[in-house]
């Protein structure tokens, strides 16, 4: 019988997003949200934590819960000694590195539990270092060059209720490998706009598609991020269309630059210069498992006539998800960006045949730091932006 234990998730920029991607991989049964950054959940066994947060676009760090005490001083500094204890007896020989992170209203005083933990390493004659930043928590770039997770630990703390409970950082988001796919690929279009890495796995991971054999469609292809981000999360049967060849040139550069890089093996990719509008005249009927895409999301610059743009948009969105539905099969999803222009209206194509799905679980869908749009969708973007990205998950009925 596998036993349930407690893992925590530190959230990327957008939580709302974040949950329903780990929502999506782990299906949480029962999770709360502990701050706007934090989320608890209760999974049944033990999980690859180093394998998981290398497939997660939208999550910072994951860990496990090593102790739960009252909110005293002296109860902390004896559970973060121990913990310290514990990592430091199965780590390399040589020094060991410790730092603290505290989330949510939480505030307690690192200082002193930190010199408590470097004078016990003391008495046993173990060198020691203790980590610290400007910030509030430890950044995924301050953990992995002081390597506190190799050779350390990063003890994090939260408040639940009059609890404070005591977490291991397991691992951390691979902040290096997302810049180099990000900013590192040969073929960047920054005109047209570029899907950021981790959105695009975010995107799958919502398509929730447990088959890597399953066909994937991206017919507004662009660059070839999500292709790309695909082949590397493992699925094997990828077909990219765009109506530029220019796109199909820059997807196909793309593609052969990340296949090398990861010695990605056995994918199968097809391209072709074709519009979406055309989709099932050459893609086989109820052959594709999931369409997932970022389609042309209007005029990104100067003046912009926001009725026109939304009534085009309207008019290409429907016509382009009535060919995904030729082209699905019974159940297949489609996970698109729609654009949310600000202060206009929101986009409303047609989507006959689908039924849109809610990305948040009901349980976390109403709380303090998530927000969904009342059509169950995640609206994803910075301050300041004109247009922001609306992710929009249909299973086709």
């Amino acid at each position: 019988m596998l036993l349930n234990m407690k893992y925590f998730f530190v959230l990327g920029n957008n939580p709302a997003l974040s949950v329903a991607e780990i929502n999506a991989v782990l299906g949480l049964k029962k999770a709360e949200l502990l701050a706007a950054d934090f989320l608890l959940a209760d999974i049944e066994g033990v999980i690859d934590s180093e394998n998981l947060i290398s497939r997660l676009g939208g999550t910072i760090k994951i860990g496990v819960i090593r102790s739960e005490v009252e909110n005293k001083q002296n109860n902390l500094s004896d559970a973060a000694i121990k913990m310290s204890e514990a990592k430091q007896a199965t780590s390399p020989s040589g020094k060991f590195n410790f730092g603290f992170s505290g989330y949510g209203d939480f505030g307690f005083n690192k200082k002193d539990i930190g010199i408590k933990i470097k004078n016990r390493f003391n008495e046993k004659k173990i060198s020691s270092r203790y980590v610290v930043s400007n910030e509030k928590t430890l950044s995924s770039v301050v953990i992995t060059q002081n390597k506190l997770i190799a050779r350390g630990i990063e003890i994090v703390a939260i408040k639940n209720g009059n609890i404070i409970l005591l977490g291991e950082t397991l691992s951390v988001q691979p902040f290096k490998d997302l810049s180099r796919r990000d900013f590192g690929r040969p073929a960047r279009d920054d005109l047209s706009g570029m899907l950021p890495p981790k959105l695009a796995m975010t995107m799958i991971n919502l398509a929730g598609i447990d088959n890597h054999e399953a066909v994937i469609v991206d017919p507004f292809c662009g660059s070839g991020t999500i292709l790309g981000e695909a082949a590397l999360m493992g699925y094997k049967n990828l077909f990219g269309s765009d109506i530029s060849k220019k796109a199909i040139d820059d997807t196909y550069t793309n593609f052969s630059w990340i296949k090398e890089l990861y010695k990605i093996e056995g994918t199968r990719l097809k391209l072709a210069v074709k519009s979406a509008l055309k989709l099932s005249q050459f893609i086989k009927s109820g052959s594709a498992d999931a369409v997932i895409t970022e389609p042309f999301l209007g005029p990104q610059r100067g003046m912009i006539n926001f009725k026109e743009t939304i009534s085009n948009l309207e008019e290409l969105y429907s016509g382009s998800i009535s060919e995904f539905k030729e082209v699905l099969k019974r159940g297949g999803k489609v996970v698109m960006v729609w654009p949310s222009f600000y202060g206009q209206k929101p986009i409303s194509p047609k989507f006959d045949g689908f039924k849109l799905i809610p990305l948040l679980p009901e349980n976390l869908a109403k709380g303090q730091f998530v927000k969904q749009s009342e059509r169950g969708t995640i609206t994803y973007g910075r301050p300041g932006q004109k247009v922001f990205r609306e992710i929009v998950l249909l299973e086709k009925i």
